[in-house]
């Protein structure tokens, strides 16, 4: 079991930095996770999951939140969720910490979860408020929350769904214990990566 999750998450990082390679460029910075932890982000497209897949390592065998609403509402689309990306089905309303705390056993194997903790996509690109929930997860599996800010994955993907080829940048930062400080680092990692020469704003 633990071989066809690891084989499942090299296919999955392997195909999207190909797809990521035809539309426009991938750039990973800053130390990349080399242990469990739950992974932060700012949310403004559905590329934003695949980008982070494609920049973790996959020994890593990441699994992503997803809103069970959404992702999970119908057969098709979970199996795509599930195939595509790892994702397993997360109440954004009341239950949603039960859902999340399932992703404990993953973090106990070694792995990291991706929680946008925001709930939903951003319509302006501006980081918004942190729900707790990745917070309580990395506290019950005592391990580190890791904050990354994501570019280009707006201007790739937009909330309409049209596709653009532009370069996308994932941006890891210092691992901490405090969900404000990392909603923080994810601002400024957002903010760093979009002064940077090529960057659309």
């Amino acid at each position: 079991m633990k071989g066809a999750v690891l084989i499942g998450a090299f296919l999955r990082r392997t195909c999207w930095r190909a797809a990521f390679g035809l539309a426009g460029g991938l750039e990973v910075t800053g130390p990349v996770p080399d242990g469990p932890c739950v992974i932060v982000a700012n949310h403004s497209s559905h590329a934003d999951t695949v980008a982070l897949l494609a920049a973790l390592p996959a020994r890593r065998r990441p699994v992503v939140a997803a809103a069970a609403d959404y992702w999970f509402a119908g057969r098709f689309r979970a199996l795509v969720c599930r195939t595509a990306v790892a994702g397993f089905p997360v109440r954004r309303s009341r239950g949603g910490f039960d859902d999340l705390a399932s992703a404990a056993a993953p973090l106990a194997r070694g792995g990291c979860v991706i929680v946008f903790p925001e709930g939903t996509r951003s319509r302006d690109g501006e980081v918004g408020a942190f729900r707790t929930g990745a917070a309580r997860l990395a506290d019950l599996a005592g391990v580190p929350l890791v904050p990354v800010g994501l570019t280009g994955t707006r201007d790739l993907l937009g909330v309409h769904g049209r596709l653009r080829r532009t370069r996308v940048r994932v941006g890891f930062g210092a691992p901490t214990h405090d969900l404000e400080a990392a909603r923080r680092a994810v601002q400024e990692l957002t903010a760093r990566a979009q002064r940077r020469p090529g960057t659309r704003t």
